[in-house]
């Protein structure tokens, strides 16, 4: 009876806490996080583990479930594959545009998040009479002019002799400016219509340049050569995967590698090597991997990028490893 009671008083069992949404109220990056969490919740609230494994996030789940924390700006890359397994792959959104319109919204959180700088005295917004004689055609003097002016040149004086009033004379000196950069602009456009009669005025005969094609970098994923997905390694073992990716486009890869987006119970490294690659070519990249003692499941992800640390095709999806450790 005793057990009884105290069975009524527990309860039922928790299965873990719910998770908080982030405070949109916090700051930019609050309200960037809220957006992330209110896209999770209309693609149908996945786990972070969900959409870091099935879902194919190029992303640990603890990196998935800080970006939507707001307690700091998630890295670009972070943020674009919780976006792209949600609002494209199980939502259904235009990939170029929803890319546009997230990596604007991360720059411009990444701005407003930045420290404000000291404002310096020329920085400073122009006293209310400034802003007047500007609005009226009139420049106003340089700072510290006032200050440094000679008599003279506080009370300026006509042709005649007579004391003009400041504000006066300085009209004066702008409208005399202003002529100036007038018939110098239209001494100038004289000057393009005559060298156009003398040519005929016409560009007959004359075969324009025709503007080069730009340059179109893209790829092609061909298959895995070894281990495909699923494919059972044992523990504490090594192994070689290798890729086929096609150049595809124009551009010639040279000094490009795959670096590696999120980590898993298996050791890689962190960039792998792409030979040179021609236009048209494909070329085999090779890993090797280190499995953990223990049985478990390995997925890595790596995306193409250049000497400079620039990430080459983010609309597409990384490629990967997907192994099972274990007995036979």
């Amino acid at each position: 009876m005793e057990k009884e009671t105290q069975g009524q008083h527990r309860g039922p069992r928790r299965r873990g806490r719910r998770p908080t949404p982030p405070d949109p109220g916090s700051g930019p990056v609050g309200a960037f996080a809220d957006r992330l969490w209110r896209l999770k919740q209309d693609a149908g609230a996945p786990s972070y583990e969900e959409m870091s494994v099935r879902l194919g996030a190029a992303a640990s789940k603890s990196s998935l479930a800080a970006a939507a924390q707001g307690r700091s700006l998630p890295s670009w890359e972070t943020t674009w594959e919780f976006v792209r397994v949600l609002a494209v792959d199980r939502l259904g959104h235009d990939p170029r545009a929803t890319e546009k319109e997230w990596r604007d919204r991360w720059i411009r959180t990444r701005a407003a998040g930045q420290p404000t700088d000291t404002t310096s005295a020329a920085d400073v917004a122009p006293e209310p009479a400034a802003e007047t004689a500007t609005a009226a055609g009139v420049m106003p003097e340089p700072a510290g002019v006032a200050a440094t002016s000679t008599a003279s040149e506080a009370t300026p004086r006509s042709a005649t002799g007579e004391v003009e009033e400041p504000g006066r004379a300085r009209r004066r000196r702008v409208g005399v400016g202003v002529g100036a950069a007038v018939a110098a602009l239209a001494g100038a456009v004289l000057a393009v219509v005559m060298v156009d009669r003398q040519t005929g005025g016409s560009n007959a005969g004359v075969t324009p340049p025709v503007a080069a094609s730009p340059d179109h970098d893209d790829s092609r994923f061909e298959g895995d050569i070894t281990y495909p997905d699923g494919s059972l390694v044992p523990p504490d073992s090594s192994f070689t995967k290798v890729w086929r990716i096609r150049n595809t486009g124009t551009v010639p890869w040279a000094n490009r590698y795959l670096a590696r987006v999120n980590d898993a119970p298996c050791q890689a490294p962190t960039a792998v090597a792409i030979p040179q690659t021609s236009p048209g070519e494909a070329v085999d990249i090779a890993v090797t991997v280190r499995t953990p003692s223990k049985p478990g499941h390995c997925k890595i992800y790596w995306k193409m990028a250049d000497e400079q640390g620039r990430t080459h095709f983010p609309l597409k999806r990384p490629v990967f490893l997907d192994v099972r450790v274990g007995g036979s």
